[in-house]
């Protein structure tokens, strides 16, 4: 059973509607946790199960002027690993999945909303130019290799197993890290 939901909100959360930070842990967070509550009982009836979550690299580690995608994300990492231990503890055969893709080319920064002074082409071109390196179909093999080798965490693209070494090696040092090479670009 795969769990999968994702929308996005970018800018300052000063300038962000309540309306647009709603919407983005109601369909993140929530989306996963109502699938997966609705579906684990049948996945727990089989002899074996596998859950798979979505969550993102900025579920690992967060970054600023994405507050609303970060919270919903991380939210679904301590689901997810909450959910596996539950898995354990109980006895059942099912396999619990956490896949933390990093920038991977989709429509999703496009499609999403945007505080007001933030400049939506530009956010764009950045991120679909600098970040999103990993292709969908791509994304997707690794993402099945991970599923059927029953591991407990996929990392998607080099930029999330960078990300993943960061939070590991730099522990909450990273907060410091990330918004001065932030601020070295023009927003």
């Amino acid at each position: 059973m795969f769990a999968v939901a994702g929308v996005i909100h970018t800018g300052r959360l000063v300038d962000s509607e309540f309306s647009d930070i709603e919407r983005v842990i109601n369909t993140n967070l929530w989306g996963v946790v109502n699938a997966t509550k609705a579906f684990l009982p049948l996945v727990i009836g089989r002899p074996r199960g596998h859950v798979v979550t979505v969550s993102s690299a900025f579920g690992l580690i967060a970054a600023p002027y994405y507050s609303a995608y970060n919270a919903s994300k991380f939210a679904v990492r301590g689901f997810t690993e909450s959910i596996r231990q539950e898995m354990k503890a109980d006895g059942h055969s099912v396999t619990v999945t956490g896949v933390y893709p990093g920038g991977v080319r989709t429509a999703i920064l496009r499609n999403g909303s945007f505080a007001r002074p933030e400049d939506r082409a530009k956010v764009v071109e950045e991120f679909e130019q600098r970040v999103a390196r990993t292709d969908a179909d791509e994304a997707a093999k690794t993402i099945i290799r991970g599923v059927e080798r029953g591991r407990a965490q996929v990392l998607v693209g080099v930029d999330a197993h960078v990300v993943e070494l960061l939070r590991r090696f730099l522990g909450s040092a990273y907060q410091d890290l990330i918004p001065s090479v932030r601020s070295r670009r023009a927003r």
